[in-house]
């Protein structure tokens, strides 16, 4: 295994997301304790941690879902602007894929997929169609393009999110939780897309509780608890060697089931 690994090493270029000192209560709650986190172009870094240790948290104030208390964060050398065009126009670089599908209910697949792309993209509609139409054949639902998102199993439809999170050309897609809503048979089917992207080398973080993802596809993972990150490391030596308490605790208990 001596030479991928030292091909995804040098396949990781200069930082893209850079979070530095960052802190957010939520009333008397400090759910990010001076998180500093660098992530660099073509990395695949996943988040893990117990429920309620800031991991969404984190995902969410990445593209201002959330609004940070203080500390700096910056996409690709900008800082996250505060509202307004500028906001769009860095949302439109960091896709977001999250645990509800979100997709638009009273439109199409296909125009699901399309509307970002014309409106803050500017593509031309049959442009913006064609593209669509190529990356719902790339994660397996290309035969539904014209169906309503209700018409779709959880798993088409978060590969339909995955799909339209890929066609806004993001510099860095954020997953939070993206199988945790899912029937334990459809989570493979949206990991597998994943597995996927995180090889062709797209830049992304990734909350979850899928361990095997994590293994699988990380280049590093992160591990939070109580607002905190307490540990990272590559997968396999995160996996075989913690070297904290608290993360020697998450993974008895995540492992040993």
């Amino acid at each position: 295994m001596g030479a991928p690994e030292a091909e995804t090493q040098a396949a990781v270029g200069e930082p893209l997301v850079v979070l530095s000192g960052v802190n957010k209560h939520f009333g008397t709650l400090h759910v990010l304790q001076d998180i500093e986190m660098t992530v660099h172009k073509g990395e695949v870094v996943v988040v893990l941690g117990p429920s309620g240790s800031g991991k969404s948290t984190l995902c969410r104030a990445i593209n201002r879902l959330e609004t940070i208390g203080s500390g700096t964060i910056t996409i690709d050398g900008v800082p996250l602007p505060e509202e307004g065009r500028a906001l769009a126009r860095l949302r439109a670089d960091v896709g977001m894929v999250f645990q509800s599908f979100n997709l638009f209910a009273h439109k199409t697949v296909l125009e699901n997929i399309t509307l970002g792309p014309i409106k803050v993209r500017g593509l031309k509609p049959a442009e913006a169609s064609q593209r669509a139409m190529e990356l719902l054949e790339r994660v397996g639902v290309g035969d539904q393009a014209e169906k309503y998102p209700a018409q779709l199993s959880g798993g088409q439809q978060q590969r339909v999110a995955i799909a339209r999170a890929l066609a806004m050309d993001p510099k860095v897609i954020l997953f939070d939780e993206p199988t945790s809503a899912l029937d334990p048979e459809m989570v493979n089917e949206v990991l597998d897309v994943m597995v996927t992207l995180a090889s062709g080398g797209m830049t992304m973080i990734v909350v979850t509780h899928e361990m095997g993802f994590a293994r699988k596809a990380a280049d590093r993972v992160v591990f939070m608890s109580e607002g905190q990150i307490v540990e990272e490391n590559t997968p396999d030596e995160f996996f075989t060697n913690p070297q904290t308490d608290r993360a020697r605790d998450f993974l008895s208990k995540i492992l040993s089931h």
